[in-house]
């Protein structure tokens, strides 16, 4: 038994939901295709009757042919047969058609709602849960999510035919049914034992799937450096270890799932027996024909089979409700980024203010306890601190990456959660020290910050910085194939062209974090060249690794461990021979003019 329950850990964010809460909730995705889905179970039904009245017509030839053993009659039974035969075919052909529909359309409407949750969850969710986890409960359990619905559909349908078979059987021989009925309760007993079970394999089955493909998409992403270090052997023993565990999973779900079917199919083959020797019985007695016979052991065949559906019903659902828990889980899990209005106004100044903000990104670990800072708009603002000191967590607050937990940020004067995020962000430019780009051409990535901009204008920001030599120094220039996350482009290129997308969304508070730090001094002065022009007119946050990027700010403020330890102008600050000038000479001291040209003596 161990075999079968030893499980693997859940995510933080999954719940557990019943089964009528599940069916529930799976019911409002089938709502909208509830007529569809009530026409294939007519269908299905259709098709169903039309087989078993091609078994009517062969068992009334039986007691026919004894009477009239004329060619025609054998004739108009063969070509009755065809008929149904051919009915049957057309039937199970609008049944799989309407039947897919309904799928493609329900995969459809759950795998949006699923991906719109993944694309609202800040960062903190993707800091804590892997993202190759979150693809495949969006890809994956979504589409099994939706056998649900041809399990629904084939229950319904069978439930009709069950009652049909009833009715008939029953005019034929009630003594028979009634010993048909007391055998049905047995194989609903077996199918409905088999239902926790079921669930549990097929939910880990699931679990262990998400980690083969986690595991698989950041050996992918991180193959660059496996193979730097020579350690793509170790991510093939990674790879294989998870593999078998996936392996060992599945195999416990096909051995529960296959054993339902074998398990009902042992009490239908006790009632047909019983009730092969009870029919034979009254055959020889007289009370039924060998035709009726043979008809009524026909339709027990037809009554069984969905009546086995219906048993089995719940354990087969498992495997459907154990993915709709998995995707409703990240559906509902709540983003910690929340808005608590939608305010979009016409043009935002640019004047932020931090007031005795408090922030953390776990409960262990405290970045900000009441933290002020005020930047007036317009303002050209340098923040300088050692590694840690929480420099980039101002930018992620303030683009409301995560979610502060005490006072106030404010942009011009109004609480940041009163903005509609899209309002917010499209105001705010942000160029992080990882430049990131999509596959596609230079130009391409430099409109993704706004689609409907023209040839011209995405040509005008990226020639705005550097003079636009960089452009020209590109195999293609803007029609360059950018490559994997731009993998085509060296470093300096990379940063260009996401300065240049941001320039081209023309934002009212500019925000580079660390943007200049891993670049080339060349790029760097193409950079600076464009960069101060475009400042002039806008707020601007820096949080700067180089003097270059500090000279200019109007005020320089130095954060250590959360807290602002000094503020001022560039030489004020020096004066003071305080952290920043520490800082200074650690950091900065080296690029200064001074201190290349007495290095040359």
């Amino acid at each position: 038994m161990g075999f079968v329950m030893d499980g693997l850990e859940s995510e933080a964010y999954d719940r557990k939901y019943s089964d009528r809460q599940l069916l529930t909730r799976i019911g409002s995705y089938f709502r909208p295709f509830r007529r569809r889905i009530a026409l294939v179970g007519c269908v299905l039904a259709a098709a169903s009757l039309s087989e078993f009245a091609a078994q009517v017509v062969v068992a009334k030839s039986l007691d026919t042919a004894a009477k009239r053993p004329e060619v025609w009659v054998f004739g108009l039974i063969a070509a009755a047969v065809v008929a149904f035969g051919a009915a049957e075919w057309l039937f199970n052909y609008l049944r799989y058609f309407l039947s897919g529909k309904i799928v493609g359309d329900t995969i459809f409407r759950l795998r949006s709602d699923a991906f719109a949750r993944a694309v609202e969850h800040d960062l903190s969710f993707y800091d804590e849960f892997s993202s190759g986890k979150v693809v495949s409960r969006v890809t994956t359990d979504s589409e099994d999510f939706a056998n649900v619905v041809g399990l629904v559909v084939d229950f319904f349908s069978q439930l009709i035919l069950v009652s049909v078979f009833l009715v008939y059987l029953f005019h034929l021989s009630p003594l028979l049914t009634l010993i048909l009925l007391a055998m049905a309760p047995l194989a609903v007993a077996i199918a409905l034992s088999f239902r926790r079970i079921a669930r549990f394999v097929t939910l880990n089955a699931k679990r262990v799937t998400a980690e083969v493909n986690s595991q698989i998409q950041e050996s992918v992403a991180g193959i660059g450096v496996a193979k730097g270090f020579r350690r793509e052997k170790a991510l093939w023993k990674s790879f294989k270890d998870n593999n078998r565990l996936a392996y060992r999973f599945g195999l416990r779900r096909g051995i529960v799932l296959q054993l339902i079917f074998p398990a009902i199919a042992l009490a239908s083959g006790l009632g047909n027996g019983i009730v092969a020797y009870s029919g034979g019985l009254l055959a020889r007695s007289g009370t039924l024909t060998m035709g009726e016979w043979f008809l009524f052991m026909q339709a027990v065949g037809f009554f069984w089979w969905p009546l086995l559906n219906i048993a089995s019903f719940w354990s087969q659902l498992q495997d459907g409700l154990s993915a709709a828990e998995r995707v409703f889980s990240l559906i509902d899990r709540e983003p910690k980024v929340r808005q608590t209005d939608s305010y979009s106004p016409a043009r935002i100044e640019g004047e932020v203010e931090f007031a005795h903000l408090g922030f953390s990104y776990s409960s262990k670990e405290s970045v900000f306890e009441d933290f002020s800072l005020r930047i007036a708009a317009g303002e050209k603002l340098a923040i300088v601190g050692r590694t840690g000191a929480g420099k980039s967590s101002i930018v992620k607050l303030l683009m409301r990456f995560y979610e502060f937990q005490t006072g106030e940020l404010l942009v011009d004067g109004r609480d940041i959660r009163g903005y509609s995020l899209d309002s917010l962000r499209g105001a705010v430019g942000l160029v992080s020290q990882d430049p990131f780009l999509f596959p596609g051409t230079v130009a391409d990535n430099i409109r993704y910050a706004n689609p409907g901009a023209s040839d011209a204008e995405v040509e005008a920001a990226a020639r705005s910085l550097g003079r636009g030599d960089w452009v020209d120094d590109l195999p293609a220039g803007l029609a360059t194939v950018t490559g994997h996350r731009g993998s085509s482009l060296s470093m300096g290129q990379r940063q260009l062209v996401v300065l240049a997308r941001v320039l081209l969304k023309d934002p009212r508070i500019f925000v580079l974090d660390e943007a200049t730090s891993s670049v080339d001094p060349f790029t760097e002065a193409q950079i600076q060249e464009g960069l101060e022009s475009v400042m002039s007119s806008r707020t601007a946050i820096v949080i700067a690794h180089r003097l270059s990027t500090v000279r200019f700010a109007d005020r320089i403020v130095v954060i250590e461990k959360g807290r602002i330890v000094e503020e001022g102008a560039h030489q004020v600050l020096l004066s003071r021979g305080g952290e920043y000038a520490t800082l200074y000479d650690t950091y900065f001291r080296h690029q200064s003019i001074e201190y290349i040209e007495a290095s040359r003596r």
